[in-house]
């Protein structure tokens, strides 16, 4: 089995946020329970639990003159794979893309999603996947 990646965070709606995560972005359900759902997203697990109301404070910054949320988790794709689920989503909502880190390590394009809970969703392509971690 590859190395993946798991994280759970509260929501509002498990139902709205499996809808979100499979209509809009493509996703596919794992197991789910009455408060919780997992969300298999690029074989990465997201285990979203009913909380009810909750609020997270954080402050956005600045790189390279885009104000990027500090609180945001993603995934990063091949060309290919980042590229299909572009042409899927930005028929059925509007996505900015912008290019980050141009002729240096790290040249990659990314693009931002808003879950209905209010997370920030960046899904990234490298221009050469062996730069992600190079300084």
């Amino acid at each position: 089995m590859d190395n993946r990646f798991h994280i759970s965070l509260p929501c509002v709606s498990t139902k709205t946020t499996q809808e979100f995560y499979t209509s809009i972005v493509g996703a596919k359900v794992g197991r789910r329970a009455e408060k919780w759902v997992d969300i298999n997203l690029f074989n990465h697990q997201i285990t979203f639990i009913k909380s009810g109301k909750f609020k997270f404070d954080y402050a956005s910054y600045g790189f390279e003159n885009t104000v990027l949320p500090s609180f945001h988790f993603g995934v990063i794709l091949d060309t290919a794979e980042w590229n299909k689920l572009y042409q899927k989503l930005k028929s059925n909502v509007h996505i900015d893309v912008t290019n980050f880190l141009a002729g240096k390590n790290g040249e990659h394009q990314s693009f931002f999603l808003k879950d209905p809970n209010g997370y920030v969703i960046e899904f990234k392509c490298f221009k050469d996947g062996e730069t992600v971690f190079m300084k």
